[in-house]
């Protein structure tokens, strides 16, 4: 039998892709980029529709937020990874006998394919109603609010740094109308110096906020989760 000395039988081969007429160079390093990534094999071999699942997966798996019986709804949830994860954690489809069954609510602008375990709406989460038609659609208030929503890259650092602030930001806002208290808030930010009037808003709102850069996030990213647990609601007078 003819002994293998190239060493190919015993380790992957990293895929190199030749830049085709009419392709910029940018979308070749992106392709190569896409079928050399691990998480990118995972999610087509775990059935997730994107990567982007393991960075919410890595996430829970630290902060144990995605709870059976939680009320999670997701921001800008298309093509729908995140939740995947939250209806498996959480509960939605009751395939964990004897544990409390969640409610996954997921909002874009744009139509999502149907997700099992999870409804979800076409809304513009930054309308003066949002709120409510979330509370409604969910049938109260949530325990969850995550997103993991950026804007349309501008080809600026700096400028796609503000965008996904100001993203951010509104997500947040939201997230002060509908979370129960003691409540969690999970969102994208990118790190550039902005995100300062951010942190100090949910330190104030929050009895613990931190920043988590989970291992599926590519390491020349400047991606970053900001994580608030323990939503405090502001008490209004007729509460006294």
């Amino acid at each position: 039998m003819a002994k293998n000395t190239s060493g190919r039988g015993q380790r992957d081969l990293k895929v190199k892709v030749k830049t085709a007429k009419g392709r910029k160079l940018s979308s070749t390093r992106w392709l190569e980029r896409q079928l050399n990534d691990p998480y990118v094999k995972r999610a087509r071999t775990e059935g997730y529709r994107g990567r982007a699942a393991f960075k919410i997966l890595e996430l829970d798996d630290k902060y144990r937020f995605l709870v059976p019986g939680a009320r999670v709804v997701d921001l800008g949830c298309a093509p729908g990874g995140w939740c995947q994860v939250a209806v498996k954690r959480v509960n939605a489809l009751g395939e964990k006998q004897g544990k409390a069954i969640g409610t996954v609510l997921g909002v874009d602008l744009q139509e999502v394919e149907p997700i099992a375990g999870a409804e979800t709406h076409q809304l513009d989460f930054m309308e003066d109603d949002a709120d409510e038609k979330v509370k409604a659609w969910l049938g109260g208030k949530a325990d969850v609010v995550m997103s993991d929503m950026a804007a349309a890259s501008s080809g600026h650092k700096q400028t796609d740094h503000l965008r996904i602030i100001a993203l951010c930001e509104a997500a947040a806002a939201l997230a002060f109308d509908v979370l129960e208290e003691g409540g969690t808030f999970v969102a994208k930010v990118l790190a550039g110096g902005a995100e300062g009037e951010l942190q100090k808003l949910l330190k104030q709102r929050f009895t613990k906020v931190v920043n988590v850069k989970p291992p599926a996030s590519r390491a020349d990213s400047s991606e970053k989760f900001v994580i608030a647990t323990g939503f405090r609601p502001e008490r209004n007078d007729d509460d006294d």
